[in-house]
């Protein structure tokens, strides 16, 4: 397939602002760029998902430049319901450090700060060479706009349009940067640059959006229980995001397939008939892991989560490190003990049983594991000099409830 009808078969293409973008998509040689604000010191797999279209079209040809907004990060691209809290320039500098870092390891492609040739620019020539070219009009009808006015926007966040088109302004003309690439919620953003251009230059630039990859109840990939996935591994532990894509919903892991890796049409049509025929074996979830956490953090990382995730399953979690187990067990019940601890105790203080009686059951019944060997001593005492890195004690009840004991 051309790289035009690869990206259609992919999902990848929504929104397109001329009918020559396929053959010049196809022909390879434009420079184009995409984007995010750092609004965070981290990528999510939100923007891993986005930002994969650049080596996409890098394959095919293209020459991409990555732009993370030090300017537009310290305005807000306005949301749906509210208005974006202000943060300070020291938090968008080290935020765009991290950010830049990251988009660099991971891709290798030229990193841009707007807030290089936005910084310098006064109030009277941005109203004279940028907001004279917008008509307010045509600003009040952008979704990205319209969807505010009922709960009213500021005239900051309304003037985040005129300084992305800038953006593609400046790459047009410094870096003969004639294509941008962003999201579907960017699409007003992205034409109200092509119309800038085009009065400015009485030139054609070019853009295409991608639709959001979400989860089957609309909510935005990469989120869960209201947390990212990030990129950064102390945020978020290749075990962690190995547990995310392996239990990823089984009518979407074909589309994150097709998003989120370079596996070609016919890898991915074999997984998806495995994954109607024979779902138990989560195949395409196997590989949907595999593939996005070795082009992440490294075939290491993704072993290493991969043996963490057996030892869980199999309960032999013995050799795991303490640093292995905060990362798997982060989020499950825990409680903070100072002294050592009789195991009914222990159960009933961490929520593993409502009654001494009732953990006495379980002690008794063989279904409780502290650091992965059984426990049917009711008598056992649950002891700091025992726990990963004589910090952490980890008690399974049953074959799937977790508990942790942090020692003081």
């Amino acid at each position: 397939m051309k790289i035009y009808d690869e990206l259609v078969w992919r999902g990848l293409i929504k929104d397109v602002s001329s009918p020559d973008l396929e053959e010049k998509l196809n022909n390879g040689g434009m420079t184009f760029y995409i984007g995010t604000d750092p609004t965070g010191d981290s990528l999510h797999i939100g923007h891993f998902s986005s930002f994969l279209i650049s080596k996409r079209l890098k394959d095919a040809g293209h020459n991409p430049i990555l732009l993370v907004g030090g300017a537009t990060g310290l305005i807000g691209d306005p949301k749906p319901d509210t208005e974006r809290p202000m943060i300070t320039k020291e938090q968008v500098q080290h935020n765009f450090d991290c950010l830049k870092k990251q988009a660099q390891d991971l891709f290798g492609f030229e990193v841009v700060n707007n807030y290089d040739w936005s910084k310098d620019l006064n109030f009277i020539d941005f109203l004279r060479d940028y907001g004279k070219y917008f008509n307010v009009n045509y600003m009040l009808n952008k979704d990205i706009v319209k969807r505010r006015l009922d709960l009213g926007i500021t005239y900051t966040e309304f003037s985040y349009m005129i300084m992305q088109a800038m953006d593609f302004y400046w790459l047009y003309e410094n870096k003969d940067c004639h294509m941008q690439v962003a999201g579907q919620d960017q699409w007003g953003n992205i034409t109200a640059g092509i119309e800038l251009i085009r009065k400015k230059t009485g030139k054609e630039a070019y853009g295409f959006t991608m639709p959001l990859l979400t989860k089957s109840d609309g909510t935005k990939f990469g989120k869960t229980n209201g947390h990212a996935i990030w990129l950064d591994r102390k945020k978020t532990s290749p075990y962690e995001m190995y547990q995310f894509f392996i239990n990823s919903e089984d009518d979407k892991v074909i589309d994150y397939l097709k998003f989120l890796t370079f596996l070609s049409k016919e890898e991915i049509e074999e997984l998806e008939e495995k994954n109607k025929t024979q779902p138990h074996l989560r195949e395409a979830h196997k590989a949907l892991a595999k593939e996005v956490i070795t082009f992440i953090h490294g075939e290491e990382a993704y072993n290493e989560a991969l043996e963490i995730s057996q030892m869980l399953f199999s309960g032999k979690i013995q050799n795991l490190t303490l640093e292995q187990v905060q990362s798997c067990f982060n989020g499950v019940p825990s409680i903070e003990m100072e002294e050592d601890t009789q195991i009914l105790t222990a159960l009933v203080k961490v929520g593993a049983a409502s009654s001494n009686r009732e953990a006495r059951q379980f002690v008794t019944g063989g279904s409780v594991l502290v650091n992965g060997e059984k426990v049917t001593d009711v008598e056992f005492v649950v002891k700091k000099e025992n726990a990963f890195g004589q910090v952490a004690t980890v008690i399974r009840r049953g074959k799937k409830n977790y508990y942790v004991i942090n020692h003081k």
